[in-house]
C-alpha cells in the first residue's frame, strides 16, 4: 500500500507540476506576440528599417491613437469644444483597468477625457469619449476603421475605443507608424499633449506611461504605449535631433525595459541612416465630412505644469495680412477762379491775334504798316506828373503859368513870351495855340534841316529822373486824317532832359513809348524858347504812335496756388526694449539654435499682430536653446501669451 500511495503521489505531484508550466507558459508575456518593428523618416516618410511590419498584430493601446485623432477631428469641424460636457455611458464606466474612475452620469470635460486618454492611457476615458461621439462602441468604431482607410492603413481593424484584446481588433506596426505620423502633422496644436509627464485630468492627476522612454532617449517628444497580454509591449514613438525627425514603432516586447531598449535601437538606426537635409513632405489628412470652421480653444494643457516636457511647435506661416499699401500724391487742384481769369485771358489774346487788319488810310493802318517795314518812328511823348481829363486842345489853350496839379509846356525863361522867329516850334506853339495854323501850313513852317547847336554841358552834367509809371491818354476822339496829310519827322536819337521850372525835371518820352488811345486830330507839342538845349533835335508838331507789337503774354499771369504739405507717411519702426519695454515671450526650448530661430520666425509669421515688434533672441541654457520674443511691453506679452495659447502654441510671459 505504501508503494501505491508514493506511486499516486508522483503521479499527482507531475500533474500539479505540468498544469503550473502551462499555466506561465500561457500567460508569460514572453510568448505574448511575435516581434514586428519599423522606423520612418518622419520629415518625408521614407522607411529606414522593418521586421514583420505588415504582420497582423494586436495593437492594444496604440489604438487610442485613433481615438483621440477622430476627436481632434470632431473639435476641428466644429461638432465638438474641449469644454464639452461628456456624459459617461455604464459600459464606458464598466472598462477594466488601467482606467480614470468615471462613474454612469458623471459628466466630465472632453479636455480631461483626452488628457486622461493620452497620458494615463486609461480605458474608461476613451470609451467615454467614442460612445459621446458614436453613439456607442460599435458605431466609434466603425468611424475609427473608415478613418483608418482615408489615412492609408489598409491592414487596420478597430472594434473599439481603448484596445482591449476584440476578435478582429487588429493592426500593423507599420500601419501605427503611419497613424502617429498623421497625429505629428495634421494636428500640431494637441501633439504635444503626448509629450507631458503629467497632466490634471480633473477627477485625478494622472502620470504618463511613457515617462521612462521620454527621459532616457534625447530628444524624445511622444507618442503612445500599449500592453496587454495578447499583444505583448507596444510602443510607437517619436524623437527630433537637429534637422531629423524619427518615427519607430514596436510591437511584442517582454517587457517596459525590453521594449524601450528596443525602441532605442531602432531611434539610433533611423538617426543614422536619416539624412540632413530632405523636403519635408507632410501627409494628406483625413477629410472629415460637413466639416466646419472650428475656432482656435485653449490648449489642451497648463504651459508651465510640473513635469511638462518641450513642445514640438509648427505654426503656418500663411501671411494673414498684407502690408498697406502706401497713399497715392495728391495733386493740387486749380481753383475755378483761376481757370474761369486764364480762360479769358487766352480767349482775348486769340482774338486780338485773328482780328482782321485796319482798313486803309486808317491811323492803324499806317502803324501796322510802319511796325512791319521796321521805319524808324519819331515819338515826342508829353510827360506830366498830373495831366487833367480835359481834351489835349483844352490843355494847350490854358495859362502858361502852372497850378497846383499840372505841368505847364511853357517855359520858364522871361524870353519865353517875346515872339517867336518863324519856322521854329516856339512858332508853331503859339500859332496852334491861336487856332490859326492847319496843318499844312504847320508842317510846311518846319525847316528843312535843323542848325546843329552845342550841347550845353550844365544839362549834359544832370542825371535824368526815372520814367514815370503813368502816361496821359487823349481822350474826345475824332476822325482821323488822310494818309497823305500824316507827316513823321525824325526822331532825336536818345531822350534828353527839358528843364521847365526851377527844381523840376521833365523827360522826354522814348520814341518807342505807344501813346495810349486814338489819335484823332494833329497834336503839335510847343515849347518855349529855352524849352531844350541847342543840340536837341525835336520831332515834328504831328504825332503819330504807331501800335506796337504786343509783348505781353498770351494769358494773365495767375498766382499759382500753394501746393498743401504731404502728408506724413507711416513709417514702421522696430522699437528697443528701452522705454517700458522690458518684457518678452518665451516659446520653447529646442535642441539646437537652428530648430529654436526655425520655431521663433514661425511663430513671428502666424502672431505678426503682436510680435512684429519683438526682438527674436536665442539664449543656450543647460545644452538646450530658448526662444524668446524680447523688447515688449508688459500688454503686448500678455496678449501674445494668450493668442498664441489659444493656438496650442507653449508660451509664457518674462520679464518685468
Amino acid at each position: 500500500m505504501g508503494d501505491v500511495a508514493s506511486l499516486l503521489g508522483r503521479i499527482y505531484h507531475a500533474i500539479f507540476l505540468a498544469f503550473v508550466v502551462s499555466a506561465v507558459v500561457l500567460t508569460s508575456p514572453l510568448q505574448a506576440a511575435p516581434f514586428a518593428a519599423i522606423v520612418m523618416d518622419g520629415r518625408t516618410g521614407e522607411v529606414l528599417y522593418e521586421k514583420n511590419a505588415d504582420t497582423r498584430l494586436h495593437p492594444a493601446s496604440l489604438t487610442k491613437m485613433m481615438t483621440l485623432y477622430v476627436v481632434f477631428q470632431e473639435i476641428e469641424a466644429g461638432r465638438l469644444t474641449l469644454d464639452t460636457k461628456v456624459t459617461v455611458s455604464k459600459y464606458a464606466a464598466s472598462q477594466p483597468p488601467s482606467r480614470l474612475g468615471l462613474k454612469p452620469g458623471q459628466k466630465i470635460a472632453v479636455r480631461y477625457l483626452i488628457r486622461a486618454a493620452a497620458i494615463k492611457s486609461a480605458n474608461d476615458a476613451a470609451s467615454a469619449l467614442g460612445d459621446h461621439i458614436g453613439g456607442d462602441h460599435v458605431g466609434f468604431a466603425k468611424r475609427m476603421t473608415r478613418t483608418a482607410r482615408q489615412l492609408g492603413m489598409n491592414n487596420t481593424t478597430f472594434k473599439n475605443a481603448n484596445g482591449l484584446t476584440a476578435e478582429g481588433h487588429l493592426s500593423t506596426a507599420r500601419d501605427m507608424n503611419v497613424l502617429g505620423r498623421h497625429l505629428f502633422y495634421d494636428f500640431p496644436q494637441y501633439y504635444h499633449i503626448f509629450s507631458r509627464r503629467t497632466a490634471d485630468a480633473g477627477v485625478a492627476q494622472v502620470a504618463n506611461t511613457n515617462s521612462r522612454f521620454l527621459d532616457a532617449y534625447e530628444g524624445a517628444d511622444g507618442i503612445k504605449t500599449g500592453y496587454t497580454v495578447a499583444a505583448g509591449f507596444n510602443l510607437t514613438a517619436s524623437a527630433h535631433r537637429g534637422k531629423k525627425h524619427v518615427i519607430a514603432t514596436v510591437f511584442g516586447g517582454t517587457s517596459t525595459v525590453n521594449r524601450n531598449a528596443k525602441m532605442k535601437e531602432l531611434m539610433d538606426i533611423g538617426f543614422g541612416k536619416a539624412p540632413n537635409n530632405v523636403k519635408e513632405q507632410p501627409p494628406v489628412a483625413a477629410a472629415v465630412d460637413d466639416a466646419l470652421v472650428a475656432a482656435l480653444e485653449t490648449g489642451i494643457d497648463e504651459i508651465d505644469a510640473e513635469g511638462g516636457a518641450g513642445k514640438i511647435v509648427r505654426v503656418s506661416g500663411e501671411v494673414k495680412v498684407s502690408p498697406r499699401p502706401k497713399a497715392r500724391p495728391s495733386i493740387p487742384a486749380v481753383p475755378d477762379e483761376v481757370v474761369v481769369a486764364m480762360n479769358a485771358s487766352i480767349e482775348d489774346a486769340l482774338a486780338e491775334a485773328t482780328a482782321a487788319p485796319a482798313p486803309e488810310g486808317t491811323l492803324e493802318f499806317q502803324a501796322e504798316a510802319m511796325t512791319m517795314d521796321a521805319a524808324p518812328a519819331a515819338v515826342t511823348a508829353l510827360v506830366a506828373t498830373e495831366v487833367s481829363e480835359a481834351p489835349f486842345e483844352e490843355l494847350l489853350a490854358k495859362d502858361a503859368t502852372p497850378t497846383d496839379g499840372e505841368m505847364t509846356l511853357a517855359a520858364a525863361d522871361p524870353a519865353a513870351t517875346a515872339p517867336a522867329e518863324p519856322g521854329t516850334l516856339e512858332a508853331q506853339a503859339a500859332a496852334l495855340e491861336a487856332g490859326a495854323a492847319p496843318l499844312e501850313t504847320m508842317v510846311a513852317a518846319l525847316p528843312a534841316t535843323p542848325p546843329a547847336e552845342a550841347a550845353d554841358p550844365t544839362l549834359a552834367a544832370m542825371k535824368p529822373k526815372a520814367r514815370p509809371e503813368e502816361v496821359a491818354e487823349v481822350a474826345d476822339a475824332q476822325a482821323p486824317l488822310p494818309v497823305d496829310e500824316v507827316m513823321v519827322a525824325e526822331a532825336a536819337p536818345e531822350p534828353e532832359l527839358v528843364v521847365t521850372d526851377p527844381g523840376t525835371e521833365v523827360m522826354l518820352a522814348d520814341a518807342a513809348l505807344p501813346l495810349m488811345g486814338e489819335v484823332t486830330e494833329v497834336e503839335t507839342v510847343a515849347g518855349a524858347a529855352n524849352l531844350a538845349p541847342p543840340n536837341i533835335e525835336l520831332a515834328a508838331a504831328t504825332v503819330v504812335a504807331p501800335l506796337p507789337k504786343r509783348q505781353a503774354p498770351i494769358f494773365d499771369a495767375v498766382a499759382a496756388e500753394e501746393a498743401p504739405a504731404e502728408a506724413n507717411q507711416e513709417v514702421v519702426v522696430v522699437m528697443s526694449t528701452s522705454g517700458g519695454r522690458h518684457f518678452g515671450v518665451n516659446v520653447g526650448e529646442f535642441p539646437s539654435r537652428y530648430d529654436a530661430e526655425k520655431a521663433l520666425l514661425k511663430t513671428a509669421l502666424a502672431e505678426s499682430a503682436t510680435l512684429n515688434d519683438g526682438l527674436r533672441k536665442t539664449t543656450q541654457s543647460g545644452g538646450a536653446w530658448r526662444a524668446s520674443f524680447m523688447g515688449l511691453t508688459e500688454e503686448q506679452a500678455e496678449l501674445a501669451c494668450r493668442r498664441l495659447t489659444a493656438r496650442a502654441i507653449p508660451c509664457e510671459t518674462v520679464g518685468g
